[in-house]
């Protein structure tokens, strides 16, 4: 059998990866979804990586990578930058491989993910918080292993951590009952999708692979748009798990030859999936791990019949992120609108804006008034939520009607951040 094709990793590595990570990774579950094939009118499959030790499947390379050192290379110690799951895998590997390592990671990090790291390591690690995106912490970790003489454990661009993460493309492969139609994979770095890719144009070269990556942080589809490995200027840090401004050298080369097509997603998309997810399934994924899911939406009509599978990369969200979460899938529906309004200086005119203006299912959400003297007018910032999207275009009618509407802030996002 033919075991690799053009800018791919071999089947020998990647099988050997799974030979060595056994016994410490969990072998996760590839769950049928009701919910998600009624609506998509498809057998849609969900491969649970938030259910594995760490959460994410990042264990799976890192500890591949480390396990495989040398007796010198180890008592040299570990150091690594990461987001979040990553690092929580090389924690997690160092302290049962009794190494000692050194975490890099953005100081914008959620702290859900740092205490895990520090649960995860025990003795064995220590964080350094350094830099807003997880390229500052990676070059703030180079520097510091070549001054220290440290082994550096890449989260992506190395041949053991990508064969560690393809060890799921064999798990799927072994559980599905038929032949899968469609693989949709977050990509972040490149490194699940270089070995997960691998194993299916080898094994189920038939199988439609799709790369999905956040539209705040697109470095592979605007890397394939220009034909070459491109760094981002700016990148939205929202999708903390999944947001690098250059992907690999060697994941780009994979990812290339091994992709079918990518899809960006937007930000708010996200948020709605998580939310949709928690709501139905009970099920807890960060935004990089609802990126496949949410996927689904931009191929509905392609993927009608068929079989689907969705890698679901990791479950750490922060819980206190859930409010913003549920604010950008509010804003994403077309659900909640904010304005500035115009409220005559006289008694009675809220209440005519409650029963004049607001429609009979919109809800006040959000109110800030500031009483001016000597000004027939006071502005109010106001934050509304409603039922259903179709109400919106009414409502702006009713408010130029009674001449209360002074400013839409939902398109204006500049002075949006700066009022609420």
């Amino acid at each position: 059998m033919k075991t690799t094709t053009k800018n791919s990793i071999s089947l020998e590595k990647i099988y050997k990866a799974q030979h060595n990570i056994r016994g410490v990774v969990e072998q996760t579950p590839l769950v049928f979804m009701k919910s998600f094939s009624e609506r998509y009118q498809a057998k849609i499959y969900f491969k649970r990586e938030d259910l594995q030790v760490v959460r994410s499947y990042k264990i799976r390379g890192a500890y591949n990578k480390i396990q495989g050192l040398s007796k010198d290379e180890l008592k040299k110690g570990i150091v690594c930058a990461s987001a979040g799951n990553h690092a929580q895998g090389v924690a997690y590997a160092c302290q049962k491989l009794k190494v000692n390592g050194t975490i890099f990671m953005p100081v914008t990090t959620p702290h859900q993910k740092i205490d895990q790291v520090k649960m995860f390591g025990r003795e064995f690690v220590s964080i350094q918080l350094f830099g807003d995106s997880f390229d500052d912490s990676q070059k703030a970790a180079a520097e510091f292993c070549t001054t220290n003489k440290n082994t550096f454990v890449h989260p992506f661009d190395d041949l053991e951590v990508i064969a560690g993460q393809g060890t799921v493309g064999l798990e799927i492969l072994n559980d599905a009952k038929s032949q899968i139609d469609y693989l949709f994979l977050p990509v972040g770095g490149g490194g699940l999708a270089s070995g997960v890719g691998s194993v299916f144009k080898t094994l189920s070269p038939n199988t439609k692979i799709i790369g999905v990556e956040p539209k705040g942080a697109p470095s592979l589809t605007t890397s394939l748009e220009k034909g070459e490995n491109t760094t981002l200027e700016t990148i939205e840090k929202f999708v903390d798990g999944a947001a690098v401004k250059r992907m690999g050298e060697l994941t780009y080369k994979f990812c290339k030859d091994l992709l079918d097509a990518t899809d960006t997603i937007c930000e708010g998309l996200i948020c709605s999936t998580i939310l949709k997810v928690y709501n139905e399934n009970a099920m807890v994924v960060e935004p990089a791990g609802a990126l496949s899911i949410a996927a689904l939406e931009d191929y509905k009509e392609g993927i009608k019949g068929k079989t689907v599978i969705c890698v679901v990369s990791g479950g750490n969200n922060d819980i206190t992120r859930m409010e913003e979460m549920k604010e950008r899938a509010l804003f994403y529906e077309g659900l909640k609108h904010y304005f500035i309004i115009k409220f005559p200086q006289r008694a009675g005119a809220l209440k005519e804006f409650v029963v004049d203006v607001l429609g009979p299912n919109d809800d006040i959400a959000y109110f800030e008034y500031t009483k001016k003297h000597n000004r027939d007018k006071g502005p109010a910032v106001v934050g509304i939520e409603l039922d259903s999207k179709e109400d919106f275009e009414p409502l702006v009618a009713r408010m130029k009607q009674k001449e209360f509407l002074s400013e839409y802030l939902n398109n204006n996002p500049e002075l949006f951040q700066f009022l609420i």
